[in-house]
Formats: C-alpha cells, structure tokens, sequence
C-alpha cells in the first residue's frame, strides 16, 4: 500500500510541475510580462526556457521514478526562489497579504514534499525499480 500511496503522490506532485511548464509554454509572453511586474528583466528569455527547462525535466522525472532525488534538486531549485519572489506576502499592501500568504504557505507544503521525496527515493513502482529488476536473456 506505502508502494501505491508514494505512486499517487509523486504523480500528483508531477502534475503540479508539468502544468506550470505547459502553462509557461501556452501564456509564454503573458509570463514574460509577468516576469517584468516582479522586476525580472534581466535575460528574461533565458529564464524562462530555463525555468520550462527545469519544470519539463524535474516533472517528468519525477512522474516515472527515475532519479526522483535529482528531479527534486531541480524543481527545488525553480520552486523556491519563485515562491520568494512571487509570494512575498511580507511586502503586499492588506487586501492582498492573506491571499499571498496562503499561496505561500502552499508552495512552502510542495517545497515539504519535494523534501521528503529528496530523503526517501522512490518506492517500488518506477521506471528506476522496474530497470533493476528487469532481467535479460543469455544468447
């Protein structure tokens, strides 16, 4: 059951991350405009193909099981500087403080699960497992 329930959860974690690609891809000027309202100017092209770069590869990595450690370094690496810089909940004015801060507080759980998907590997159902344990025929 811990096999199934670590599969569920790493799918659902991918989504999280391949949707955010997909999402840059498809709105790629309105991120970019985005992107200008946060003060990020400086090479925004690069920072977006690399930030799709890093959603695409850690997501899919982490959706088949294939080096999950290294697929949560990545989206650590996209997920936290974003959170901090997009829901800075401490500088928004009133209206917007409650708001900002659970979207925070949202992306610090997703940060937590990156975490412990970073401690405890993959479980029995991913591409990882399923290449140990495939066996191929003497000729």
């Amino acid at each position: 059951m811990k096999d199934f329930i670590d599969l569920i959860g790493r799918m659902f974690m991918a989504f999280i991350f391949l949707y955010e690609a997909y999402d840059s891809i498809f709105y790629f000027k309105a991120t970019k405009d985005k992107m200008t309202s946060y003060g990020l100017t400086w090479n925004q092209d690069l920072q977006l193909y690399g930030a799709i770069f890093l959603l695409l590869l850690g997501g899919t990595l982490l959706l088949l099981g294939y080096r999950t450690r290294f697929a949560a370094m990545l989206l650590l690496l996209y997920w936290l500087p974003v959170t901090l810089i997009v829901h800075s909940y401490w500088n928004d004015p009133e209206p917007f403080k409650r708001l900002q801060s659970l979207l925070f507080m949202k992306n610090m759980a997703i940060v937590g699960g990156l975490l412990l998907i970073w401690a405890n590997g993959t479980g029995r159902f991913s591409i990882k497992r399923l290449f140990a344990t495939t066996r191929v025929p003497g000729t």
